[in-house]
């Protein structure tokens, strides 16, 4: 009799044990989940932060923004029935052809200086070539710099004359849209586009 209480009891207490188990793994499993959804609810504000600061960099591009050939000078605004090159518009365009030419002399400045400084006589022939290549290239391209200086230069004089803005070979007016993009500019559209349908009927 002895015997048959110890099994019975010793099965009482194994099937304690057992759903004992069962209870803490049961308990155990919910703390799992509300961690994981704390974590979710705490990245997700993180992500709204990211979609804020997007705008800021459409501003940043917004700003960059020039006319023509001259950056830091803005547009022109143009107010209705406005006179056609008066003192504003000239001052104007004033402006951006010294800034434009005051670059440009700038970087023929530089060239030299750069030409000056790195020249060296490579003994590899093939070093010396390459240098000579990148010299006549920038020389090359300061030729059509010194040229659009000397159109600026008569820019500058029409704006003195009284003429600058007015097509040479119609005399309409160029517009302040077109001078912008192109101060140098010296024929309308029309006549530009006329101009350029003969160079290919020629050429």
């Amino acid at each position: 009799m002895a015997a048959k209480k110890k099994a019975v009891t010793s099965k009482a207490t194994a099937k304690k044990k057992t759903v004992a188990v069962k209870k803490t793994v049961k308990k155990a499993a919910p703390k799992k989940a509300v961690a994981r959804k704390a974590v979710a609810k705490k990245a997700a504000p993180k992500k709204a932060v990211v979609r804020k600061a997007a705008p800021k960099k459409a501003a940043l591009r917004k700003t960059t923004s020039q006319i023509g050939p001259v950056p830091g000078i803005a547009s022109y605004n143009e107010t209705r029935g406005e006179e056609y090159m008066n003192k504003k518009q000239v001052a104007h365009f004033r402006d951006i052809l010294l800034a434009w030419k005051r670059g440009l002399m700038e970087e023929v400045d530089r060239t030299v200086h750069h030409m000056q400084d790195d020249a060296a006589n490579f003994p590899d022939p093939n070093d010396r070539a390459t240098q000579e290549s990148e010299f006549s290239m920038e020389l090359r391209a300061r030729d059509r710099e010194r040229k659009l200086i000397k159109k600026i230069d008569e820019s500058i004089r029409n704006l003195d004359n009284n003429e600058f803005g007015y097509c040479e070979a119609c005399g309409v007016e160029i517009g302040v849209k077109r001078l912008e993009a192109r101060p140098t500019a010296t024929l309308c559209i029309d006549c530009k586009v006329i101009d350029e349908i003969r160079e290919k009927q020629m050429g």
